[in-house]
């Protein structure tokens, strides 16, 4: 199986390049002008690198950056439509919780930054949601916070007496998106449509026709 991975929902974006479970190939990107295209060079680099049919492309979904999001699953669905196979979303909770380690008893609280004051987007369980740091939603239990707003979230939880760990898990890597869309080709996750995720309507608008 081989499953062409692309981020880019939060800072930064990445690439990798999965074949029968063995990452062949990857890369990461800062964040700044560019970043997308840049990924796309970087995604054709790994195809050359390992030449071979795919049998899918593969991106977040998010929650996330508006424009990232949408660069990165247009540059998702051209290349599986040049590939003639499917495109897989991957969740950012999804992919960063593939990155950690088994937490026996603790829910998994994933944070990410909107980018607006005083508000977060929240992912627990699959549930999105939009909360204020002083008014998150009661937990019922220990709780592990990841994403690049957990150290915010996971502050403001331990103040009200919380057991709560910090994970290191803040930003997706394209390795895990193209583990967790592995997982999802094979039937053990339900699908996820390839098309942006947003907790609430993003601040950013598509221009008219």
């Amino acid at each position: 199986m081989r499953i062409l991975a692309l981020d880019a929902a939060l800072t930064g974006c990445s690439a990798a390049l999965l074949i029968d479970d063995v990452v062949a190939g990857a890369a990461a990107l800062p964040g700044g002008p560019g970043q997308t295209a840049r990924l796309a060079v970087v995604a054709q680099s790994l195809l050359a690198a390992a030449p071979g049919r795919l049998d899918a492309v593969a991106a977040t979904v998010g929650p996330g950056s508006f424009t990232g999001l949408r660069a990165a699953l247009a540059l998702a669905h051209g290349m599986a439509f040049g590939f003639a196979c499917p495109c897989i979303g991957v969740s950012v909770a999804e992919a960063l919780a593939n990155a950690m380690p088994p937490l026996p008893g603790r829910a998994l609280w994933v944070a990410i930054d909107s980018k607006r004051a005083g508000r977060v987007f929240l992912d627990i369980a699959g549930r999105l949601s939009v909360a204020a740091p002083d008014a998150l939603p009661p937990c019922g239990g220990p709780v592990a916070v990841a994403g690049d707003a957990a150290p915010m979230v996971a502050a403001a939880l331990a103040a009200r007496g919380t057991d709560v760990l910090l994970a290191d898990a803040r930003r997706p890597r394209a390795a895990d998106v193209a583990r967790v869309a592995a997982r999802r080709l094979a039937g053990a996750l339900p699908a996820l449509a390839a098309q942006p995720l947003y907790a609430e309507a993003p601040l950013a608008r598509p221009m008219a026709a």
